[in-house]
């Protein structure tokens, strides 16, 4: 199974941007649905946001009109671009592939979100 490698995350003040990216090798990328995932400290890792082979967009209701979703397929590359962060949008963010709306990849190492004045 190919594992996800995610990148972009630091330490942000409220109302910043951050753009992070996976990277996820694979033949078939293409089709793939890839996903966004978080998780904070004592909470349960959620689904922030998807994007499906035909491009078809999705976000958690927390996210809707401050993160965009894209991905690049030549690159095999997905991108999450975050702005207006708030405090609370301070986790460790992942990526992964999604069937059935599972993921199903093993997870990377994620990448670090802090959004603190």
């Amino acid at each position: 199974q190919v594992q996800p490698v995610e990148s972009g995350g630091g330490l942000v003040q409220p109302g910043g941007s951050l753009r992070l990216s996976c990277v996820a090798r694979a033949s078939s990328y293409s089709i793939y649905t890839m996903g966004w995932y978080r998780q904070a400290p004592g909470k349960q890792r959620e689904l922030v946001a998807l994007i499906t082979g035909s491009n078809i967009i999705d976000y958690a209701d927390s996210v809707k009109g401050r993160f965009t979703i894209s991905r690049d397929n030549a690159k095999n590359t997905m991108y999450l671009q975050m702005d207006k962060l708030k405090p609370e949008d301070t986790a460790l963010y992942y990526c992964n592939r999604l069937v059935a709306g599972r993921p199903v990849l093993g997870w990377g190492q994620g990448t670090q979100v802090t959004v603190s004045s």
